[in-house]
């Protein structure tokens, strides 16, 4: 058996060092810097902090970030905080070529953003595209079912309307 970091309680820890696109670089090689384990902001601090790491490239990063909040938001969001972590998940699977995972990831990112309800019923808070996200992520999908090369400028959903 492996002998892994562990945190307090006992949960596995990854300190492995990440290239750009999340994968595992050999332990001791440089990587970019990690998101956190125990990160904990604000919504719009999220949304700020992932879009940047979206235009950055990193959306394995980005996909981190938006997955904290998944976990530690209000029930009520987990539904739309998934779907953004999928997309950008979805995102990171496109950059190191890999369409199917790419399109499963998106096509749950779809369905969440399009299920999601509000609780005031009109738009989704923070400013939160999420019309112009379901756009975007079938988009996507339509893109990687017709074999259509996808550039890496087409690899930064705007998080924000």
């Amino acid at each position: 058996m492996v002998d892994r970091d562990r945190d307090d309680a006992g949960r596995a820890l990854n300190s492995r060092p990440r290239d750009r696109l999340g994968r595992p670089l050999p332990p001791g090689s440089a990587g970019v810097a990690r998101i956190p384990d125990d990160l904990d902001l604000s919504p719009r601090q999220t949304l700020t902090f992932a879009q940047q790491l979206l235009d950055d490239g990193l959306a394995f990063n980005a996909h981190e970030v938006l997955e904290a909040a998944w976990k530690n938001g209000p029930f009520a969001e987990r539904m739309l905080w998934q779907a953004l972590a999928q997309l950008a998940v979805g995102v990171t699977h496109i950059q190191r070529g890999n369409p199917k995972g790419a399109r499963t990831l998106l096509t749950r990112a779809v369905t969440r953003l399009t299920e999601y309800q509000p609780e005031d019923g009109t738009q989704a808070p923070y400013g939160i595209d999420r019309t112009g996200l379901i756009a975007y992520s079938q988009a996507l999908v339509d893109a990687l079912d017709a074999q259509t090369p996808i550039s890496p400028t087409e690899l930064t959903p705007r998080l924000r309307a």
